[in-house]
């Protein structure tokens, strides 16, 4: 490139010496000061020496950087030197880069985000019943053919709320939930909150050790549930509630409110989140937390009683806290998805238009996946605000949505499940959108700051960790006072003494205009279509097996957007099928979500000089790391063919045969979604999402495409009343 210097980019220069001062031999020379046409470099600093001191200047290439950012770089190195020359002992990272004015504008211009609550206690179920007086008759929950009024699943919720409180829920007493998406979902949330227990969601897909750990630390006094799911759950020592088929001896309790001795510092609900020693952590959010952000969200983005809600995010996860009480704290109408239609774009959006929704959240990767839908974005005029978080947003994504939603608006959100679901935000604009997308500034009453390793703060422009404070700070972790006294600090820049802040570990910057840059992490916790991974969660599980000495987990985004899991691994005395045993053995012990989509097997992991991992050295994935060479069978019929080829189209790939396993082979829910939507529109035939679960190889689906082709075939055939064809997969 010869726009570049070849050698390097940043040239420092020191002309010491003294003006006026060189001769020779008769000939007396001086500088004189010629300016620069251009940067011969991106950024130097040229400094000379002269009588009263040292002068310097910056030059830098326009195209890079601005003006005010080569001020603030002379600022600082000019307080480095002074610094320095005040006490030649100290360390660098105790050097304070920030000036007073800077100072100010960090800690409170930046961070001016106070609103106050309303008089009333900040408990979720008590603003619920106030909006309950409001509008009983309204209908509050839709799920299928189902129908609940505001005072019915009041009703409803009391009755389980007398019930727990029987069996000794008390505040902070922690109820588990083992549920599908359903009526009984919300009343049991509703329930366990009203009688002042909080409330644990356990997802039904997590694998059965998972959930014994989870239950094991919970110690719920009973574990609600329903008739299809109850057998599943490990039988020690577990009391369960079915709340469908059992419903009938809990609809003989007391309908009158509830009391309980709940306060707003009392715990809501605990999300589980991956933990890198391969426990997963418990995290505790009081009703202050949530309430506040409920209440924020209601001020900055208003839903009123004719709007509708979609609840389609997983319970396990933050995000469906906002989806559940953000239409039942404002009258509004809450429809529910059917359990795993939130993979489904055509699903989505037939919810969408058939029952008016106003908003819904998702992950940039769903969300980029539901706009490659028509379907999605020719049925979905009625959205007024669509949401994402979980991951980094990007330009070309925000560009597409605009043009193919221009009548709704796009909003960045970021927050830890931490820090009560979000605590910075940003509105994408629908015309020049920035090449970087920032996270945004803080939502109310949260703080953020950005400091070093040694917690001062960064100036703006300066990467750092971030933190956040105030109202939505979680209460820490679940019996883990070590992991809780390590991420949860005292605020060290106010002066009130219970003011704690979250240390996120992710890096960040500060923009010029107050919005932040999100960077990266700084360990090796990862985020994949939204899920928060630890990476030492899967390490921890795929060490297990006897014949793994050393393995390593990282995320490769070989594809733009799209970011997969790769497991490295030394072997000793390995069986021929050690892969195939390696995510058998995943399965039991953590999510489908958290299987690398490949296993690489090496004979040594490298190292640095200083003995080090030295990740940037993983090789590759070749073809060879994919191919299941017993496996590898040609396509042998032309619907094969056709199968294949969107396999090959959706994976990018086409190391395999008509037997591999979709997922052993870097598939992904997402990646399904694609490739079922594909196959309609090759076949003609009409597949649900659930036949690639059921059957995930090209074989296996070409013969449910050629038994749909052939039962189509036959209903034209049959002319005669009363008959009929019915084919069962």
């Amino acid at each position: 490139d010869m726009s570049r210097n070849p050698l390097f980019q940043v040239m420092f220069a020191l002309q010491n010496v003294a003006e006026g001062k060189l001769d020779l031999q008769g000939l007396t020379l001086s500088g004189v000061d010629a300016g620069y046409g251009a940067s011969q470099v991106d950024l130097s600093l040229d400094v000379r020496e002269a009588k009263d001191g040292l002068w310097a200047s910056i030059n830098y290439a326009t195209d890079l950087f601005e003006p005010a950012t080569a001020s603030r770089l002379a600022v600082h190195w000019r307080m480095v030197l002074e610094a320095i020359v005040d006490a030649p002992d100290c360390r660098i990272n105790d050097i304070e880069l920030v000036t007073g004015d800077e100072r100010e504008q960090l800690l409170h211009t930046l961070n001016d985000t106070s609103f106050t609550f309303p008089d009333q206690a900040l408990l979720l179920h008590r603003m619920f019943e106030e909006q309950v007086s409001r509008s009983p008759g309204a209908v509050a929950l839709v799920f299928d053919d189902y129908r609940l009024t505001y005072a019915e699943l009041d009703v409803r919720s009391n009755r389980l709320a007398h019930r727990l409180q029987k069996q000794g829920v008390v505040p902070d007493t922690l109820v588990a939930l083992y549920m599908e998406r359903s009526i009984e979902m919300v009343v049991g949330i509703l329930g366990i909150l009203k009688a002042g227990g909080a409330y644990v969601p356990i997802d039904p897909e997590y694998p059965h050790e998972r959930v014994k750990q989870i239950l094991s630390e919970v110690r719920s006094p009973v574990v609600l549930t329903q008739k299809d799911l109850d057998e599943r759950l490990p039988r020690d020592e577990i009391r369960t509630l079915c709340l469908d088929s059992e419903w009938e001896s809990i609809d003989g309790e007391s309908n009158r409110p509830v009391s309980s001795a709940v306060t707003p510092k009392n715990i809501a609900y605990v999300i589980y989140t991956s933990g890198s020693t391969g426990r997963p952590k418990g995290v505790l959010v009081p009703h202050s937390g949530i309430c506040n952000h409920m209440l924020w969200t209601q001020r900055m983005f208003p839903v009123t009683a004719v709007d509708v809600e979609l609840q389609k995010t997983p319970y396990g996860f933050d995000a469906s806290v906002w989806e559940f009480f953000a239409p039942l704290l404002a009258g509004a109408k809450l429809v529910m998805a059917k359990p795993g239609g939130h993979l489904e774009p055509a699903y989505l959006a037939e919810m969408i238009r058939d029952h008016g929704v106003s908003s819904i959240q998702v992950v940039p990767s769903q969300l980029r996946m539901l706009l490659e839908d028509p379907a999605f974005w020719h049925c979905a005029p009625p959205l007024k605000h669509v949401f994402c978080g979980g991951e980094a947003l990007t330009r070309e994504l925000i560009e597409v949505f605009y043009s193919r939603l221009p009548n709704a608006t796009l909003h960045n959100l970021y927050g830890p499940t931490e820090t009560s679901i979000d605590a910075t935000y940003w509105r994408c604009p629908p015309e020049n959108v920035p090449p970087v997308v920032p996270i945004g500034k803080p939502v109310g009453n949260a703080r953020v700051y950005i400091v070093n390793s040694a917690m001062r703060l960064c100036p703006i422009g300066v990467p750092g960790e971030l933190l956040v404070g105030g109202a939505g700070v979680a209460r820490g972790y679940l019996d883990r006072p070590d992991l809780t006294a390590e991420k949860f600090l005292r605020d060290p820049f106010i002066a009130e003494s219970d003011a704690r802040v979250y240390r996120t570990g992710d890096l960040a910057r500060y923009f010029p205009d107050g919005n932040i840059e999100w960077l990266g992490r700084i360990d090796q916790q990862v985020k994949i279509r939204g899920f928060r991974i630890e990476l030492g969660d899967i390490e921890s599980a795929i060490a297990r097996h006897p014949a793994i000495s050393e393995n390593v987990v990282v995320a490769r985004e070989d594809s733009p957007g799209e970011k997969s899991l790769v497991a490295y691994f030394v072997a000793e005395n390995a069986p021929d099928d050690l892969t195939e045993q390696l995510r058998g053995m995943l399965r039991g012990v953590i999510p489908e979500y958290m299987i690398p989509a490949q296993f690489v097997a090496i004979d040594v992991m490298p190292r640095t000089h200083s003995g080090k991992l030295d990740r940037n050295a993983l090789p590759l994935p070749t073809a060879a790391d994919r191919m299941r060479a017993r496996n590898s069978v040609a396509p042998r019929t032309p619907t094969e063919g056709m199968v294949f080829g969107v396999f090959r189209e959706v994976l990018a790939h086409e190391d395999f045969g008509v037997l591999d396993n979709f997922f052993d082979l870097g598939g992904n829910s997402l990646v399904a979604v694609r490739l079922i939507s594909k196959l309609r529109t090759a076949s003609g035939m009409t597949l649900p999402l659930r036949n690639l679960f059921e059957r995930p190889t090209v074989a296996a689906l070409s013969e449910v495409i050629d038994a749909l082709s052939w039962s189509a075939s036959s209903r034209k055939a049959v002319s005669e009343p009363g008959k009929r064809v019915e084919v069962e997969f």
